[in-house]
């Protein structure tokens, strides 16, 4: 019987003895993620650009008697592959493998209409959203196939499935993940390594209300009630799962 990823059921050490890196680990969703993966037995790697905000995720997660996380300070809009093959490098040599990825940073940058898009925006936008993902998970692929099973995780959204007006390189970032995620995916096939899509879906976020300044945040799911598709994708339950773009709500 196929799992609905949404009604899984979080277990305490359903991610024992795991290593999960979690990017824009120090806010919304990636905060949310780090504390649920840490709480489930994993040892999480919390990368994000502003270390105040990660250390505050470093001593919820010790608060609650997790396994002590490490933190990784980086801005993905300057890192450069040699910055990326020193971090995969360190995770060996700390950690012997990394079980998990979630690529859950990236930025919105401005909405407009397409014909007043700003070149440097754009720019900025497909860097942190699309090129230093691929970078990033590229250079780390010989840390995840070191681990017995290993589960990649990009983050999409509905504006990557069907464009909408005025979301432009957003959209266009998030369109080309799904896109990278189908082609890694389709190579790593029958491998220990699984690639998948989630797209959040409407939660209240920050980078939710900087889209829709107007709308009720109460109306939102918060990201902890995203959690059950997210540990489910990182959960050996889903091992064999791969290629997919599932909706967390």
């Amino acid at each position: 019987m196929q799992i609905d990823p949404k009604q899984f059921e979080i277990k305490p050490n359903l991610l024992a003895g795991k290593v999960i890196l979690v990017t824009g680990a120090g806010d919304g969703i990636g905060r949310e993620t780090a504390k649920t993966y840490a709480a489930c037995g994993a040892t999480v790697i919390l990368l994000g650009r502003t270390v105040k905000k990660l250390e505050a995720v470093y001593d919820e997660i010790v608060a609650a008697g997790g396994p002590e996380p490490a933190i990784i300070p980086l801005d993905m809009k300057g890192a450069t592959k040699s910055h990326y093959q020193a971090m995969t490098a360190t995770i060996i040599e700390q950690f012997g493998k990394l079980d998990g990825l979630l690529q859950n940073a990236g930025i919105l940058g401005v909405l407009s209409p397409f014909e007043h898009i700003d070149h440097d925006s754009w720019n900025d936008i497909m860097q942190i959203n699309v090129t230093a993902q691929f970078m990033m998970t590229q250079a780390l692929l010989p840390a995840l196939r070191k681990a017995p099973q290993a589960s990649v995780i990009f983050t999409s959204s509905g504006v990557g499935r069907e464009g909408r007006a005025f979301w432009g390189p957003y959209a266009v970032s998030k369109f080309a993940i799904e896109g990278l995620a189908q082609v890694m995916a389709d190579e790593y096939e029958g491998s220990t390594i699984r690639v998948n899509v989630i797209n959040p879906g409407a939660t209240r976020t920050t980078m939710r209300s900087k889209a829709y300044p107007a709308e009720d945040p109460n109306r939102l799911k918060t990201p902890a009630d995203l959690m059950p598709t997210y540990v489910y994708l990182m959960a050996d339950d889903s091992i064999g799962v791969t290629k997919q773009s599932i909706n967390a709500q």
